[in-house]
């Protein structure tokens, strides 16, 4: 199969800020700009280098994770969204996200938003105009074609004149906005109303067409294996969950899914574990069965999941508010080792699994072993692995000679990371 163009904006796995763990649908301009000057300042140096504005920022009563029902929206005169002047200042005057994606390239960082797939709702009622299009809002509407879970859009009736360049139209608009990411909502769940994979690939066109590189995220999850090829065809990274918290079964639930996922790993295309609950989050969020918190995963919860995104290859979106982050959460993000494990390993597969013990392992690009030991039951056990050679703790940074066999005592929910020469 040929290389899509399109994974050669996303090689590696994207590495970034959300906003939605600590905001929820009310992160503001100060908010973005605040995180955005932090991962330049203390991250970019790491890999880290997205800022990505989750949902409703065209709303300008937003002020949880709680969707307000049929509200009004920013609009622009083409049926597009707008983000809201009162939460997003610098947007005034039809400027749009333009003057905010600008003080992210300025700090050498990429800029990204979330949208829903699909027409607003409003739009429809209204039978607003296109751009580019005879056709108006209401004829492209497909008022059945709903999302379960928020009031604001229709999907596109992807059959009639006009649906194409409406989603044309719109990334025109993110590309005069210099957009880089571009997450794109209920639209890859397999439940329910099933992955939207006809808008998927008007979404693909559109973004092809508008001339500039977007790394494009599909969400929520759980996405279908069985549309594999067709995700990697057409997207950089898509879901492979419902939103994760902090919440340790969703935890033990990602290694059946990482195992699933696993053969369809590769440069450009990234099944994605979603973000990463960590720090303090909640501020504006009342989603994942808590409010204003630190994380309540244990610092072996912590690094465990860290280990498992890593040697998993998924992106790493963090989801915390970065100015309140203390040192530990930082050596979470900044241990050069790990994220080479992330960045460089290839052909990561589950070795063993069984009475609650995990083994996982990929290679290394200068030809060593990443292992993964994982203690994912209810008591202390060792867990081990027939690999021998030099061995190298990587979250602790530390050489633990030649070993002929792996074998570590672990703590219910810890983890032990190693590179190991031959």
């Amino acid at each position: 199969m040929t290389k899509p163009n399109h994974h050669n904006f996303a090689e590696l796995p994207p590495m970034g800020w959300n906003s939605w763990d600590c905001y929820g649908a009310a992160v503001n301009e100060d908010d973005v700009r605040g995180n955005a000057d932090y991962m330049a300042a203390n991250l970019k140096q790491y890999g880290w280098d997205t800022i990505v504005v989750d949902i409703q920022w065209s709303e300008p009563g937003a002020n949880s994770s709680h969707y307000r029902k049929y509200v009004p929206l920013d609009m622009d005169e083409y049926s597009r969204l707008m983000p809201a002047v009162n939460r997003f200042p610098s947007a005034a005057n039809g400027q749009g996200f333009k003057p905010l994606a600008d003080y992210v390239h300025g700090l050498g960082l990429k800029f990204g938003i979330h949208i829903m797939r699909g027409i607003p709702r409003q739009a429809a009622h209204a039978d607003t105009a296109l751009l580019g299009t005879t056709a108006t809002a209401r004829q492209i509407a497909h008022p059945n074609s709903i999302c379960p879970w928020n009031t604001d859009m229709y999907g596109l009736d992807v059959n009639v004149e006009g649906a194409q360049a409406y989603y044309d139209s719109l990334f025109q608009l993110y590309a005069e906005w210099g957009v880089d990411y571009i997450k794109v909502d209920d639209i890859a769940d397999s439940r329910l109303y099933g992955i939207h994979m006809d808008e998927i690939k008007m979404i693909r066109k559109s973004i092809d067409k508008c001339g500039r590189p977007m790394v494009l995220s599909l969400s929520p999850g759980p996405a279908p294996v069985d549309r594999a090829e067709e995700l990697i065809e057409n997207a950089n990274m898509w879901r492979i969950t419902d939103d994760f918290w902090d919440i340790w079964h969703l935890l033990l639930d990602m290694f059946d899914r990482c195992e699933r996922w696993a053969p369809h790993v590769g440069p450009g295309h990234w099944p994605d574990c979603d973000m990463l609950p960590l720090g303090h989050i909640g501020i504006r969020s009342i989603d994942g069965g808590g409010a204003d918190r630190m994380t309540r995963f244990t610092r072996d919860e912590q690094r465990t999941m860290m280990s498992l995104w890593s040697i998993f290859r998924s992106p790493l979106m963090f989801g915390g508010e970065l100015r309140d982050n203390d040192d530990w959460t930082n050596s979470l993000l900044t241990n050069e080792e790990v994220i080479r494990v992330l960045r460089e390993g290839s052909n990561a597969r589950l070795i063993s699994r069984e009475d609650g013990r995990v083994v996982w392992a990929s290679d290394a690009a200068d030809g060593s072993l990443n292992v993964a030991l994982f203690n994912v039951g209810e008591e202390k056990q060792v867990v081990s692995a027939e690999f021998a050679g030099s061995v190298r703790d990587l979250w602790e940074r530390q050489d633990l000679g030649t070993l002929d066999k792996l074998a570590f005592e672990l703590a219910p929910h810890a983890s032990i990371l190693l590179n190991v020469k031959a």
